[in-house]
């Protein structure tokens, strides 16, 4: 059975996730909170396999609850909200940044047309998020990007063959890839040479806040993508809800209607074969954190095309799911902690001059000692 704690200053939202989850009979309600301090205690009582935390509430609000809750006995948190504005979604992300694992819409009334959908998204998302096994979190101290140090196990090495020409930069991200993309975007300068395009999977409708919450730390123009649009460099482009995004040879992007691959649209994999039909080597594919396995055949399509692929490491990666299933397929030619893929990355778009290799994949590109 899977335990849940949900906590809204709702009653009339209580009843209805109380109603919707016990129709499900592999989850049980081990407890209800109407505000963030009594989520903390009952947390502590009784340890839930997932909690469903709403941000905005009295005495304590959810980012705080996260907070508290992933540092003293940390459990999967689900971030609930009904509000897709910028100012709520800040709240809402920096929940994200403080341990909790997923965003989701509320679901809908027992009256509205979406009333169906919005209640199994939910319901499947609390089953998926009892998997993760997630690891307190210490109090977070603020650094600035320049006063971040590559990680002390990190070797900085220098290819033996250079690098194409790197045009193009994908990336994709699921599950834990909000707080990763910040930590690497917050290091690509204005003057990064090359476009990064770039999928996460999220909630329908939280993507204009997320990229919001990202451009507070990144000194690179942040855009929601829009088809034709031309790709500059040191530009960041992410693919809309509901729309596939690729590219042409014109080095234009093109969003397209579809039906979802590997459960999702939009989908890491249309992305990353796109970019390698068009780009080829002249391009670096990264696969982040995330569950499931989208993207992973993608990435290996990019290195069959010569591109340079990376996945985020198991120890930092929330799901190593993806980046596991890239490197089954022997997809990824390196394999980096989060905070040495910025300084990768810087490294390659400058012809490959020193940078970093933590440990390097079975088959991957060869370097000099």
């Amino acid at each position: 059975m899977i335990k849940v704690l949900i906590v809204d200053d709702s009653q009339t939202t209580l009843d209805y996730l109380k109603y919707l989850l016990s129709l499900d009979k592999e989850i049980v309600i081990t407890g209800i909170a109407d505000n963030g301090k009594e989520a903390v205690e009952l947390s502590q009582r009784k340890p839930p396999d997932v909690i469903l935390m709403d941000i905005h509430m009295p005495q304590m609000d959810g980012f705080e609850a996260t907070r508290i809750i992933m540092e003293r006995n940390p459990a999967p948190i689900v971030i609930m909200s009904a509000s897709h504005n910028v100012k709520d979604t800040d709240v809402i992300f920096r929940a994200m940044e403080a341990g909790a694992v997923a965003l989701a819409n509320k679901p809908r009334g027992l009256d509205h047309p979406d009333h169906e959908s919005s209640a199994k998204e939910l319901v499947q998302t609390v089953k998926l998020m009892s998997e993760i096994k997630v690891i307190r979190r210490r109090p977070i101290v603020k650094r600035k990007p320049e006063e971040r140090e590559p990680r002390p196990e990190s070797l900085f090495v220098k290819p033996t063959v250079s690098p194409a020409a790197i045009r193009v930069i994908a990336m994709g991200a699921s599950a834990g890839g909000p707080p990763v993309l910040q930590a690497i975007l917050s290091r690509i300068g204005r003057t990064f040479p090359a476009p990064l395009l770039i999928v996460q999977h999220i909630a329908c409708g939280f993507m204009e806040g997320l990229i919001e919450w990202l451009s507070q730390t990144a000194d690179c123009p942040i855009h929601l993508a829009t088809h034709e649009e031309t790709l500059l460099p040191g530009h960041i482009y992410f693919a809309p809800d509901n729309y596939h995004m690729g590219v042409r040879n014109s080095g234009r992007i093109v969003l397209s209607k579809g039906g979802p691959e590997n459960g999702s649209c939009p989908s890491i994999s249309f992305l990353f074969r796109s970019v390698a039909e068009v780009y080829g080597a002249n391009a670096v594919g990264v696969l982040l954190t995330g569950m499931g396995r989208d993207g992973a055949d993608g990435l290996k399509l990019m290195r069959d095309r010569g591109a340079i692929t990376i996945v985020q490491d198991q120890a930092s990666s929330l799901v190593h799911g993806m980046g596991g299933e890239a490197i089954k397929l022997n997809g990824a030619m390196y394999e980096l902690h989060y905070d040495n893929i910025a300084p990768a990355l810087l490294g390659l778009v400058n012809k490959g001059e020193s940078w970093i290799n933590i440990r390097q994949i079975s088959g991957g590109m060869h370097h000099g000692k």
